[in-house]
């Protein structure tokens, strides 16, 4: 069996396993297994082969890799569904107590209780979303 089509053959199984595992090292060792499969094909001796997958694999493993793994790992910027409604402005539609209530958070209608349990919230009033808890908000009021 020629060379290349054995290096040829190891890129593919690493790219499959980087498919299972997502780690980007198999991948990146795969793309040099491709390049020592065309250093084959171009007809270089085999320690050509194996200098230009070290080479690719070892450029790859040091500087691509790190780069990918900062950029997989990046925390959130944004804050989806009603993480995003805490800290929001709440405008309350009937009064709310520790036991219930109703607001009006950015157009929609949630039921909500007073963070503090010992507050009475009047109608009328607006209040800051504190937590979301189920789909019921806690509110505090504005001072």
């Amino acid at each position: 069996m020629d060379a290349w089509l054995l290096w040829l053959f190891a890129a593919g199984a690493l790219a499959v396993a980087e498919i299972f595992t997502l780690t980007a090292a198999l991948g990146l060792l795969g793309v040099a297994a491709l390049t020592a499969a065309a250093a084959a094909a171009a007809g270089a001796p085999l320690p050509l082969q194996f200098l230009s997958f070290t080479a690719i694999a070892v450029a790859g493993l040091l500087v691509v890799r790190p780069v990918a793994v900062r950029h997989l790992r990046k925390p959130q910027t944004q804050r989806f569904g009603v993480e995003a409604l805490v800290g929001k402005a709440a405008y309350v539609v009937s009064e709310v107590t520790g036991m219930g209530g109703r607001v009006r958070i950015g157009g929609e209608e949630w039921t909500a209780r007073a963070y503090d349990e010992t507050l009475v919230i009047p109608a009328g009033t607006t209040v800051d979303v504190v937590e979301i808890s189920g789909a019921t908000a806690l509110v505090y009021p504005r001072e």
